[in-house]
């Protein structure tokens, strides 16, 4: 039977690597590189200098278009399911033509693919549809959740208080949650922390974490946001896109 491991690979920095990864890359015959749009090469280019430095002779690497999603929409949660679907047929495809019985196939997945990717709901869909099979496993990553506790030198908890873990849209729209004192934002695509009320609450925020372009703020979240808004819009601007979090913390309870 074909086997399919979810590689976790870290926020961006190469040496995120957990030993797990390193060995996993080692035993892959196939790696399936889902492109994303032009302006993303770089994160392209930084998988496959991962799968040159760990890779054994003789694999294979398979590029493919990913599927688009439609992020003008209001009917966000049907984007994600059709986007889903088409994903999970791209994959279907690939799988069934460019990886062999017996041998074994490689999905590089940013952060920790355990927490917030979608590549293991993909795989599940494949699977639930009947066409093909095989076994899959998943190797846990450093996420930019910790990666971003890490490079600002905090904890991502406090003592006896819960961490709460959001998206930017849902922060848009309901505010920093009231019965939250620590609160990681993720998936932010129009700096929804600029409307929320400031009064007590502090931000660390990063975006490209561990890269070269790596940029870290942090501050009360009244005089941060504009520095933080204004240095988003720029990277935006130079690189096409951005990939942030951020963890907002109150400081008056």
């Amino acid at each position: 039977m074909r086997q399919i491991i979810v590689i976790g690979i870290g926020a961006g920095d190469p040496d995120h690597l957990t030993l797990q990864a390193v060995k996993a890359i080692a035993r892959t015959d196939v790696f399936l590189l889902l492109d994303k749009n032009e302006q993303r090469q770089d994160l392209i280019r930084l998988r496959r200098k991962m799968i040159e430095d760990h890779a054994r002779p003789g694999h294979r690497i398979v590029q493919a278009p990913d599927p688009e999603r439609d992020r003008t929409t209001e009917a966000y949660a049907e984007a994600v399911d059709d986007w889903r679907h088409r994903r999970a047929g791209l994959v279907e495809r690939l799988v069934t033509e460019q990886v062999g019985p017996e041998e074994t196939c490689a999905l590089l997945v940013w952060g920790d693919p355990s927490l917030y990717d979608s590549v293991i709901a993909v795989l599940d869909q494949v699977l639930a549809d009947g066409r093909t099979t095989f076994g899959y496993e998943v190797v846990p990553g450093v996420s930019s959740v910790s990666a971003l506790a890490a490079r600002h030198r905090t904890t991502l908890t406090r003592v006896g208080r819960p961490l709460h873990i959001t998206t930017g849209r849902r922060l848009a729209a309901e505010g920093f949650p009231a019965d939250s004192q620590d609160t990681v934002v993720m998936l932010d695509g129009q700096a929804a922390f600029t409307g929320l009320d400031p009064e007590g609450v502090h931000i660390h925020y990063g975006a490209y974490l561990g890269t070269p372009d790596e940029i870290l703020a942090a501050g009360p979240l009244g005089e941060t946001a504009p520095r933080i808004a204004e240095l988003r819009r720029q990277a935006r601007a130079r690189k096409g896109w951005i990939m942030d979090t951020y963890l907002l913390r109150r400081t008056d309870g």
